[in-house]
This record gives structure tokens, C-alpha cells and sequence, in this order.
């Protein structure tokens, strides 16, 4: 008989084979590619059966005597048990049947595949080719998924779906050639001879003109014709099927403890006045002379922090991060092997997205992180706000920990390529404060920028919760932002409609952030001298993103250790 170690590390394994056969773009995304020729399916059908499958891996973990395992295995179970838990909940309140937005989707998510997929071998373009030819089917569900939300209540906010239509226009193209699916048949390695390219150009060709520009078609046609005039008018989650219920888990999904939004709200408006503090000092530190609101109006309006070109501002961006990896050594004992570029977020998408996301690298080592970077109307993309926001993209921050992630072989894989968003991007938050320790934020401008995201992310526990469950407009919400941020209008207004179409999500950063704060300063004041900076970061990097209460246990043993 198997001892309850044999049975648990049995069970991991068995629900990561089963993950990957779901989910085989995320296969992909982590470096397994045996599933490179494949679609997921996105029906009603494959959302109960994946919740059919978490539930049974559910039964059987709670068939293993947990007191028997080894305290490593009892981490293990004990983080495996949660993840269930959480995606099963997600699962039971159907969000899944509201599947774009003008911030994300499958259909924008789908342009980006070449980056993601390896273009070594014939074989690997015959693999991009049958999943562009099982793109049709793929949006044909969807749209079947979306008319199952319209007949059972769950109906998008019509802002949301601002915009969403020039995203698809982009992909319905007369020549195939001139669209971003054809990229990779634009060049080939030299390994491909000029037959075997000529015949993959020509299925190239073929399989974009019937397959995925009718795909992108049809799903605009649903969206004129029945998604919009269907959307809604209000904001709320809690507007939706057990919609009170539901943002509550969101909370808890996405912060990993139990708080109401009542008590994030406060936590936010708390937040936001010692931060407002901070920031009216450093406008005193400019020498500006007048009042807050002005010193606002004047960054948004002054050319000085501005550049009027896409390559200047990815050269100041990969100049601030250049001198970051020089500092790097200082705080931190391990870093990662993997390295990462800089990108621009795709015209198609660039106008309803966000200043700046990170595209996580491959698991095996084949693909770099991607720091992608929004240089679509440049006014709205201050220099004040590169360093932080760089240092919170790449390095320190999401670069740095996912790459380290998935480096950590003696992790189980779903541990080194999933995570919790509160350690995720609480990380990447605490992150942007790490450039004070090394060198960053000596224009004081630019420590405004700081302060401007911190404030962000304190104002995002304001008005998440103020639209989701406390009765916020969205004006009101977009006019919290401008008053105590230096964000320009359209980075303010694309970031409510994205906080509108994915409740909760937002929380994230600064409850991770906080405790990520609270466990140093713990640590700086029990051990006093003792303290090292870059051990107390590899305590906290080095089991990968876990659940808030988790962390703080790693943290507290480590201090007893010492």
C-alpha cells in the first residue's frame, strides 16, 4: 500500500496531467508541447467537467491522512487544497460565461499566440496551423457560452464592450499576409527548405482566409447584433446571479483571506490619506507653488514629461531597467537564469488597454519574459511614472519572481506555474518601493510617480469595492482616481473599465503589498542587526507565490531560526 506521501505526490501529478489535457495552451505557456496542436474546448460542457475533475481530486486528497505527512508534504497539500477550492468556487458562480472585455479575452489573447508557440520545425508550424484551424470552433462555442450568460443573467456592462469591435475588425483582413496571424510565415530558420516553406505559406494563406478571419467575423456580428444591444448599463458584480455572494469569493480569491468590502474599502481610504500625505510633501520637495489639483494638472500637461515617439519611450524604458539588473545583486541572493525583452503592446489592442503588463516566459527555458509597453497616444504616458512602473513589470517584480517561480525544481509543478494574485502582484508592488533602497526615484517627479501608483493601488480598494458593492458610479469611481493620482484621464478611465469587468482582481496588489510590508518590518524589529535584507527576500520568494497566511508562517519560522 502506498504510504499517504506516495498517494499525495501520486494525486499532484495525476490533476497537472489532468490540467494540461484541459488546458493545453496553458501546457504550452509552461513548456509542455505535446499538446501544441490543440485547442481547449470553451463550451458550457468543458466548464462542468473541469469543476467535475477538481472535484474528485478534491475527494481524493481528502482521503490521505494528512497528519501523516511530512511537514514539506503537508505545505504542499495544504496549498494543493486551497487551489481546488478556490478554482471550484470560481467555477460554481459561472463567471466564465462573461468571456471578453475591451481589457482581455480569448480574442485578444489569440494574436498573441505566435509569441508563444516555437517555430523551430515544420512540425511546429503544422502545430500553429491546427490550432488557427481549430480557431472557428473555438469562437463558435464561445459565442454559444455568451448566448448561455445572456439567457441565465450574466450580461456585460455595455463599457466594457467599448471598443471591443475595432479589436476584431483588425483580424478580418482581405490578404491574409497582411495580418498578425500570418507573422510567423514570414520568415522561417534555414533548417525549412524553400518547398516545405512555399507549401506552408500556401496552408497559411488558406487556413487565416477560412478559418480565422470568418472566426473574428462572426464574433463581430454577435457582438453588433445581439452582445451589445443585450449589455447592460450598470457596473456591479453584484448585479449578477448571486451577485453579493459571488464578488465575496472574488475577495477571497484574489487576496486569499476573509475581508468584507466594507473592510477593504477602509482599508483603501486609509491608505489613500497617508499616501496623499507622503505626495504633498514631495510636491513641497518640486518647489511647485500651488495647490494639489494644480500640481496634477500641470504633470499631466507639461511636454517636459513627455516624449513624442514609440522608440523614446521604450529607450528610457529599457534604460531604467538596464540599471536595475546592475542593482539587482544588492537585494537579492538568487535570481533567475531566464531572461526578458521589451515589447510593444499590439496596435489592435493598445487603445482600451493598460500602461504596461508582463507576459510571463516558458517554462522550459525556450521563450523570454516579455515586458510589453503601451506607447499608443503618448501624451497619456508620462516619464515620471517609468521607473516605478518598470520595476513593478520586469525587475524586481514580476519578471524576476515568476521567472525564480518556475526555476524552483523542487517544487511541484502546479506550485512553480500557478500562484495566489495577492503574492503575485503584492510582490510586484512591494517591488517598486525597492528602487528607494538602490539608487531609483532621485528626480522628485519621478518619486511623485512612485507615490501616484502606490495611490493607485490604494484607490483601487476604494473603488473596487465602491462600484462592486457599495453603490459607486463609474464617474464616481473615475473621479476618485483623477483627484488623488497623476495618471492621465485615459490611463484613469481604461483601468475603471477594467477594474468593472474583472471584480476583485484589483484588490490584489496592495493587500499583498501590505503584508508583504508588515512581515519586514516584523523580521527588521525582532532581529534587529541580524537582519539581512537578500535572505529575508529569498524566504520569501523561494516558496513561490503562496497564500498570504502561508507567507507570514515561512517568514515567522525564519525568524525563530535565527
Amino acid at each position: 500500500m502506498n504510504t499517504p506521501s506516495e498517494q499525495l505526490n501520486q494525486l499532484i501529478a495525476d490533476q497537472w496531467e489532468a490540467w494540461m489535457r484541459w488546458d493545453p495552451l496553458f501546457a504550452s505557456q509552461c513548456g509542455d508541447h505535446r499538446f501544441n496542436d490543440r485547442l481547449p474546448a470553451a463550451g458550457e460542457e468543458h466548464y462542468v467537467s473541469g469543476r467535475e475533475q477538481l472535484a474528485a481530486f478534491r475527494d481524493r486528497l481528502r482521503q490521505i491522512d494528512q497528519a501523516a505527512l511530512p511537514p514539506a508534504d503537508q505545505l504542499n497539500s495544504d496549498i494543493f487544497a486551497r487551489m481546488l477550492n478556490f478554482e471550484i468556487a470560481a467555477l460554481d458562480y459561472h463567471s466564465y460565461r462573461l468571456p471578453i472585455s475591451k481589457t482581455g479575452g480569448f480574442h485578444v489573447y489569440f494574436p498573441d499566440l505566435y509569441l508563444l508557440t516555437p517555430f523551430g520545425t515544420a512540425r511546429d508550424y503544422e502545430n500553429f496551423l491546427a490550432r488557427l484551424e481549430a480557431l472557428r470552433r473555438y469562437f463558435d462555442e464561445s459565442i454559444g457560452l455568451m448566448r448561455l450568460g445572456l439567457r441565465t443573467g450574466f450580461v456585460p456592462p455595455r463599457v466594457t464592450l467599448e471598443g471591443v469591435d475595432k479589436s476584431l475588425q483588425a483580424h478580418i483582413v482581405d490578404d491574409p499576409a497582411r495580418g498578425v496571424f500570418f507573422k510567423p510565415f514570414e520568415q522561417f530558420p534555414a533548417t525549412i527548405s524553400g518547398v516545405e516553406r512555399e507549401r506552408l505559406v500556401a496552408s497559411a494563406r488558406d487556413t487565416i482566409a477560412g478559418s480565422v478571419a470568418p472566426a473574428y467575423r462572426s464574433l463581430l456580428e454577435f457582438l453588433e447584433e445581439e452582445y451589445l444591444p443585450a449589455a447592460r448599463e450598470g457596473i456591479a458584480a453584484s448585479e449578477l446571479p448571486d451577485g453579493r455572494l459571488f464578488y465575496q469569493s472574488r475577495i477571497r480569491y484574489y487576496t486569499t483571506l476573509d475581508l468584507s468590502p466594507e473592510a477593504v474599502h477602509e482599508t483603501g481610504q486609509g491608505e489613500v490619506r497617508r499616501i496623499r500625505a507622503e505626495m504633498e510633501a514631495g510636491i513641497h520637495m518640486t518647489g511647485f507653488d500651488g495647490s494639489f489639483r494644480e500640481f496634477i494638472e500641470f504633470l499631466r500637461s507639461d511636454p517636459r514629461f513627455y516624449v513624442t515617439t514609440p522608440e523614446a519611450l521604450l529607450e528610457k524604458t529599457a534604460l531604467v531597467l538596464k540599471r536595475m539588473d546592475g542593482e539587482l545583486p544588492r537585494l537579492f541572493k538568487t535570481l533567475p537564469r531566464l531572461p526578458y525583452g521589451i515589447r510593444e503592446i499590439p496596435a489592435f489592442s493598445a487603445p482600451g488597454n493598460t500602461a504596461a503588463y508582463y507576459q510571463p516566459g516558458s517554462g522550459d527555458g525556450s521563450r523570454a519574459g516579455v515586458y510589453y509597453v503601451n506607447t499608443y497616444d503618448l501624451k497619456s504616458r508620462p516619464l515620471y511614472e517609468i521607473e516605478a512602473l518598470s520595476l513593478h513589470e520586469a525587475v524586481p517584480g514580476h519578471h524576476l519572481q515568476i521567472a525564480l517561480q518556475m526555476e524552483l525544481g523542487d517544487l511541484p509543478s502546479f506550485r512553480r506555474f500557478s500562484g495566489f494574485t495577492a503574492f503575485v502582484e503584492g510582490w510586484a508592488l512591494y517591488s517598486e518601493r525597492l528602487g528607494l533602497e538602490v539608487g531609483f526615484y532621485q528626480d522628485p517627479y519621478s518619486d511623485f510617480g512612485r507615490l501616484s501608483y502606490e495611490m493607485w493601488r490604494a484607490c483601487r480598494l476604494v473603488v473596487d469595492t465602491g462600484m462592486h458593492a457599495l453603490g459607486w458610479t463609474r464617474s464616481q469611481a473615475i473621479d476618485f482616481m483623477a483627484e488623488n493620482t497623476s495618471s492621465t484621464l485615459l490611463n484613469i478611465t481604461n483601468e475603471i473599465d477594467r477594474y468593472i469587468a474583472w471584480p476583485g482582481q484589483a484588490l490584489a496588489y496592495k493587500i499583498g503589498e501590505l503584508k508583504i510590508r508588515e512581515l519586514r518590518a516584523m523580521a527588521e524589529k525582532e532581529l534587529g542587526a541580524m537582519f539581512n535584507l537578500r535572505e529575508f527576500h529569498d524566504v520569501v520568494l523561494l516558496g513561490g507565490a503562496v497564500p498570504l497566511d502561508v507567507l507570514e508562517n515561512r517568514v515567522r519560522a525564519w525568524i525563530a531560526e535565527q
